[in-house]
C-alpha cells in the first residue's frame, strides 16, 4: 500500500485513510495508485465486507495536487489523457467492486475529492462538511467527475455546480443528491459508524447483487431493467444467504 493512503481492516470493514493532512489530502499520482491498490485488496480479501474512505485531519479531500497539475501543462496532450484515464479508472474500478464503497467526510470534499466522494455508493458527511467543483474559477475543468456528478443531480444541478464552481454545505449537497446521509458534527463518527457495521453485517452476496443490477441499469430501457431485475431475483433466490435468512426470518 502506499504511505498516502493509511489501511486498516476491522470486523470487516477495510479503511482507507488519504493521508496527506498537510496537503489537505490532496491527489497526487501516488494517492491514485494507494486508492487502486485499496480497492483491489478490497476485491481479493474475503475478510472485506465493506470498504470505507476518509480523509486524515480536518478535510476529506480538497483536490488534485496543483502542483503536479502546474507540471502537466508542460507535458504532451497525450501523456494528461493518460494520467486522466489513471485517476478515472478509480471511479470504473469503484463500480466494478462488488462491495460497497462508503465515503466518510469531514470538512471539505472539492474538486477531485468531491469526485472521489460522491463516486463512492454512500456519501456519510458530517454537518459541517462542504463539497463542490471550483475547477472553473482555476482555468480547469471538472471534467472526469462529470460522469457521476451529472448521473448524481441531473442536468440542471450539474451545470450550475461546474460552471460556477460554488461550494454547498452538506444540508444543501444532500438535498441536490450528492450526499446519502447528514449528522451532527458531534454525532458523525457514531452514526456513520454505525451504518458501516450495519452494511459489514448485511448478506454479502445480496449487496453485491443489489450494486450490480443498481449500476447497470444506467444504460438500459425500462424494458430491459425489468427483465435484468428478473435474473438477478431468480438468481438470488439460489443462494445461501437467501435461505438461511429467510429460513431464520420465519421462525421469528
Amino acid at each position: 500500500m502506499s504511505d498516502r493512503v493509511e489501511v486498516a481492516l476491522q470486523g470487516g470493514v477495510l479503511t482507507g485513510t488519504l493521508s496527506r493532512p498537510e496537503k489537505k489530502n490532496a491527489i497526487d499520482t501516488a494517492m491514485i495508485n494507494g486508492i487502486l491498490a485499496l480497492l483491489e485488496r478490497a476485491d481479493l480479501d474475503g475478510e472485506v465486507r465493506v470498504v470505507v474512505i476518509r480523509g486524515a485531519g480536518s478535510d476529506f479531500c480538497a483536490g488534485m495536487d496543483l502542483n503536479e497539475l502546474l507540471a502537466s501543462a508542460d507535458r504532451t496532450v497525450e501523456e494528461n489523457r493518460q494520467a486522466a484515464l489513471h485517476f478515472g479508472s478509480i471511479f470504473v474500478r469503484m463500480r466494478k467492486l462488488p462491495k460497497l464503497v462508503v465515503a466518510m467526510v469531514r470538512g471539505r470534499a472539492l474538486a477531485g475529492g468531491c469526485g472521489l466522494a460522491t463516486g463512492c455508493d454512500l456519501v456519510l458527511a458530517a454537518e459541517s462538511a462542504q463539497f463542490g467543483y471550483p475547477e472553473v474559477q482555476r482555468g480547469f475543468v471538472p471534467a472526469i467527475v462529470m460522469t457521476m456528478l451529472k448521473r448524481t443531480v441531473g442536468e440542471k444541478v450539474a451545470f450550475d455546480l461546474a460552471t460556477t464552481g460554488r461550494i454547498l454545505t452538506a444540508t444543501e449537497a444532500a438535498a441536490v443528491g450528492l450526499v446519502s446521509r447528514v449528522y451532527e458534527d458531534t454525532d458523525f463518527e457514531e452514526l456513520a459508524g454505525d451504518v458501516v457495521k450495519r452494511l459489514a453485517g448485511i448478506s454479502a452476496s445480496s449487496l453485491a447483487f443489489t450494486k450490480q443490477q443498481f449500476y447497470q441499469l444506467d444504460r438500459l430501457s425500462f424494458e430491459d431493467g425489468i427483465r435484468l431485475g428478473a435474473d438477478v431475483n431468480a438468481v438470488s433466490r439460489t443462494t445461501p444467504d437467501f435461505r438461511v435468512a429467510l429460513s431464520a426470518f420465519l421462525k421469528r
